[in-house]
């Protein structure tokens, strides 16, 4: 559920209502049991998923790889992967949310052998426009928020490096991700707040391995996501929550 854009950007990839909307709920993102409860239940799964298929913390040499967590709201993801050893680049377009991260570092100061972790507002078009390149990358939650998945996809892949891993994580439009992740979700269990989710902007597999070949990209992994008792775990069932990793050979 995280943001990528910028007002600066020209049309951009997300209406400034969605920044909006996740803008308002900056202050609550570290409460477990405010609206951003479902990702911190689903933190952990997306973590050790990601770590056991993106590139070693640092190379041979000790030197710290560099990771860009685009979306990141207020760094939910970012902090885990800086203590995993990662350099981690928290980028997202809410100013909000941004600051919230930073208040959050500073009040929560990382434990020691950790990697550094920078936050900045702003998109992935104007890191492009630097020519800004990383090892590695997550987009957790983020592309079914975008305007044109494709193009999204394209920009991330010109930010990797060689050999370097994307790691996404996203919605699959089937009825039942209907049912469970909206409907249920948004209007019963008042698990998100309402309008946190457009269905039709859902991404299948087929698609994300479609666009991913446009980019450049292949997927080398995918996995299913599902609730279970205390937490999220692994599944084969790809139907409402999904996972995926994509490389670029």
């Amino acid at each position: 559920m995280q943001l990528h854009d910028s007002s600066a950007q020209g049309p951009g990839s997300v209406s400034p209502s969605e920044i909006a909307r996740f803008s308002e709920l900056a202050e609550r993102w570290w409460d477990p049991a405010g609206p951003m409860r479902p990702l911190h239940a689903m933190n952990d799964l997306r973590i050790s998923w990601s770590l056991a298929r993106l590139p070693a913390p640092a190379d041979d040499r000790g030197t710290r790889r560099t990771l860009l967590d685009i979306g990141c709201g207020a760094g939910l993801a970012s902090e885990a992967f800086a203590r995993a050893g990662f350099d981690v680049t928290g980028l997202d377009a809410s100013s909000a949310a941004i600051t919230a991260g930073r208040q959050h570092l500073r009040h929560h100061p990382l434990p020691a052998g950790s990697g550094p972790l920078a936050y900045r507002c702003g998109s992935a078009e104007e890191l492009c426009a630097e020519g800004a390149q990383f090892d590695a990358i997550s987009a957790l939650e983020v592309i079914e928020h975008v305007t044109d998945p494709a193009a999204f996809l394209g920009m991330l892949a010109t930010m990797l490096r060689p050999g370097g891993v994307l790691v996404v994580s996203t919605m699959n439009r089937t009825l039942r991700s209907l049912a469970m992740a909206k409907i249920g979700a948004e209007y019963v269990l008042r698990l998100l707040p309402v309008g946190t989710h457009e269905w039709r902007k859902f991404i299948t597999p087929a698609e994300l391995g479609q666009q991913a070949v446009r980019a450049g990209l292949r997927i080398a992994d995918i996995a299913g996501m599902v609730p279970a008792l205390g937490g999220w775990r692994e599944s084969r069932d790809l139907g409402v929550n999904y996972i995926a990793c994509l490389v670029r050979d």
